[in-house]
């Protein structure tokens, strides 16, 4: 049920709000087999199609990123590639894109 292995990819380097950025842009291209460069990062995460199962899945890929429990509808909370990695980055208080 749970038998993915290394799906969830992980953000080598500092966890920072461009790294958070980065990886969602790579994990939804993946997910709906784009190049990472046709992801808008001020799109809705709606407007590439994620359903609600798809949007929980995502947060939970993400938990393992952050190594921190996550809402399952905080695709939903934060809509944008920009809104959520903005929003993360102010909740665990990272540092901001320049490091």
């Amino acid at each position: 049920m749970f038998g993915r292995k290394k799906d969830a990819q992980q953000i080598s380097g500092p966890l920072t709000e461009e790294s958070l950025r980065q990886w969602l842009i790579d994990h939804l291209a993946r997910r709906i087999e784009v190049p990472p460069a046709d992801i808008d990062t001020a799109k809705s995460f709606e407007a590439y199609g994620l359903d609600s199962r798809v949007a929980v899945q995502v947060s939970g890929a993400l938990e393992k990123v952050v190594e921190r429990r996550l809402s399952p509808g905080l695709l939903y909370e934060h809509q944008t590639i920009d809104d959520l990695s903005g929003h993360l980055a102010r909740e665990l208080r990272l540092s901001d894109r320049t490091g």
